[in-house]
């Protein structure tokens, strides 16, 4: 089930490439606002039910989920950008830049300590960026604004007390407004592409919450199932797949600059799955 949820997942930019050039914050406001249905139904078919009680009488979480769903919107704004104009290779690249970052943001808020090969790894990530910046002249932004945004996602997740579903759904419930709003907006400015568009790119700005939010109903039934080192390690069929895409199907370049990059970083992860592993794995010793 997590395998299939993150090869779904892999799999998003072939959808997006339906729609080329897309106006990202309408795309945005469309998700987020469709996103609320998709959950609830996700919900109903896995038998979980939301107490709204529970829910209103934690004004912490409420505040903190949205804090999360600002932050999330970030990264969903810089993934939507990157699948719809043709830079499917800068979201592999946030995405496996996206784990470093959560080491990072980890031991600078949560005092939390590195590892040698998670030191070693966030090193070997900057490396990466670095090389980067040093032949282009230019931070990767797309492709560290999704990984840092969700990287502070997750952080905020930790503090929340509602469950996965539950805070995905609360996230989306309060930024609806504000995403009905600008689409209104837009409608009596004259200036809306969605309202302007056919009805098959209007179909298509919609289903772009179900296409990419189903596949966390497998993932959530997953992690109840299996261990979290497990579902950790084959996570990087996302962003592979990804790369796989945008180097073998649409043509995007990879020079060697990226290959150094790309090197670098994944380097960095495989010293990082390797000691989980082996955390996981090795005898106790018995006392």
């Amino acid at each position: 089930m997590a395998a299939s949820a993150f090869v779904l997942w892999g799999l998003t930019p072939l959808y997006y490439r339906l729609v080329p050039g897309a106006d990202v914050f309408e795309m945005l406001a469309q998700r987020l606002i469709w996103s609320v249905p998709t959950l609830l139904l996700v919900m109903l078919i896995i038998g979980r039910h939301i107490d709204l009680r529970t829910v209103l009488a934690d004004r912490r979480s409420l505040l903190l989920c949205l804090l999360a769903g600002l932050f999330m919107c970030l990264s969903w704004y810089c993934f939507i950008y990157a699948m719809t104009h043709g830079q499917v290779l800068a979201a592999s690249l946030g995405f496996f830049i996206n784990p470093l970052c959560s080491i990072a943001l980890g031991v600078l808020f949560l005092s939390e300590r590195l590892n040698r090969a998670q030191a070693a790894a966030v090193v070997l990530g900057i490396l990466g960026v670095g090389w980067q910046v040093w032949h282009y002249g230019e931070l990767p932004w797309l492709s560290l604004g999704m990984g840092i945004a969700f990287g502070f996602y997750g952080m905020i997740k930790k503090y929340i007390a509602f469950d996965s579903l539950t805070s995905l759904l609360v996230e989306a419930m309060l930024l609806t407004p504000f995403a009905l709003g600008y689409l209104l907006w837009r409608f009596h400015d004259g200036s809306s592409v969605f309202f302007e568009s056919n009805s098959n790119i209007q179909l298509l700005y919609i289903l772009s919450a179900p296409v990419t939010l189903l596949p966390v109903g497998l993932f959530t039934l997953a992690v109840r199932r299996t261990s979290l080192t497990v579902v950790g390690l084959i996570q990087y069929i996302e962003p592979s797949l990804q790369f796989f895409l945008a180097i073998a199907l649409f043509g995007e370049v990879f020079d060697s600059v990226k290959a150094v990059s790309f090197g670098f970083i994944w380097t960095g992860l495989l010293l990082c799955c390797l000691q989980s592993a082996y955390d996981h794995y090795r005898p106790r010793r018995a006392y």
